[in-house]
Parts: structure tokens; sequence; C-alpha cells
């Protein structure tokens, strides 16, 4: 068995402009602060040690009505410009024909992902897509990698990669067990991991 599982924002779409958007929208609205720019807010979200909070909304913690009203516009602003990074469509269909199980393992609410796979035409493709909110505890930690395995019926033996853009991508595959390659075709442009993908199509050429 061959199992490739895909983070999502960053490596399989590009959804950083929508991200910024709602963000501004509930700093302008509950905290009347100006814009935060999209290279801003995707390094914040890439750090390895941050305060989301503190960063986008100068509060020591998430406030409830911040968290609400981010969903609440994140929800019809996520598929407004999100898009398929350029190759990924070709690969993914490439690895379904090679006979790889594909899903998308996310920190990403699970409605949300599925909305924007959805948009991008993708959504078909993956037999699971599992968000923060379908686990305890989201990456770094295996659980959400150890879903999929499991659903999978995996085993010692059988081929398995996580692809992603950020260090919790990499910490949970080594957490499952599983091998693990850093895209720099998205969200980080330059990383030092063992295993670098510059292209999507290294993910097929991988198995």
């Amino acid at each position: 068995m061959k199992i490739a599982i895909f983070d999502m924002d960053g490596t399989l779409i590009d959804s950083a402009k929508d991200i910024t958007i709602s963000i501004n929208a509930v700093r302008r609205i509950n905290h009347n602060l100006d814009k935060l720019s999209e290279a801003y807010v995707i390094e914040a979200i890439n750090r390895e040690q941050r305060n989301l909070a503190k960063l986008f909304y100068g509060t020591e913690k998430y406030e409830e009505r911040d968290r609400q009203h981010f969903e609440e516009h994140y929800h019809e602003q996520c598929i407004q410009n999100v898009r398929l990074y350029d190759g990924v469509r070709e690969s993914l269909d490439a690895l379904k024909k090679k006979q790889v199980k594909l899903s998308v393992a996310t920190n990403a609410p699970t409605p949300f992902a599925r909305r924007m796979l959805e948009k991008c035409g993708v959504l078909g493709l993956f037999d699971f897509i599992i968000g923060a909110d379908r686990v305890s505890n989201p990456k770094p930690d295996k659980e959400m990698l150890e879903h999929i395995l499991n659903g999978y019926g995996y085993q010692k033996g059988h081929k398995a990669l996580m692809i992603g853009d950020n260090s919790k991508d990499m910490q949970a595959a080594m957490n499952a067990g599983i091998d693990n390659a850093f895209a720099i075709w998205g969200f980080t442009p330059t990383s030092d991991h063992h295993r670098v993908l510059s292209r999507p199509q290294e993910v097929v050429d991988y198995f």
C-alpha cells in the first residue's frame, strides 16, 4: 500500500489572500486595527513558536468574539480567491494512476477544508480529510495522521509520506513513524529539512 498525506494551506492550495482578508476584517471591526500584509500573516502562521492571537489581534489569548467573527467571515471568504498551486492537480491525478491513496491532514477546521477543496475541484480525490476539529490534538501531534493511517489499515512496510510546508507537519509525521517531505512551492520558500520538494511532481517521483 502507498499513502500520501498532504497538508492543505500552503501545500495544496494558496489561501493566503482570503485568510488575510478575514483576519483584517476581525482586526478592523473588533479592534480598530490597521490591515496586516499577506506576507506578515503567512510568516506568522508558519513560525514554530507563536501566539497568533497576540500577533493578529493584540490579545494574549483568542477571544471568543474574534474566533466566531473570523469563522463567520471566512466561511464565505475562503472560496473567493483560493487556488491550487501549479502542478498540484496533475500530480494528484498521477498519484491516483499509481494507485497511491490520497488524504489531507490540516489544522484548519474540516468544513472549511472540504469547502475549499471542492471549490478547487479536487475534493473527490481524497479518501480522508481530517481537520483540527476531528481530533483532540492537532499537528504536531500524531493523532490526525494515525486516524488516517488506521483508516487505511496501514502496517509497517507500507509506504507512507506526509507532505507539508511547516515544521508541525514534519514533526507529526515523525511522531507517527512515517516519511515526510517539506514542500517549498507554497507558503514557505526555503527549508533545511532533509527531504525538500520544489515541485509537486516530486511527490509522484517518491512513489
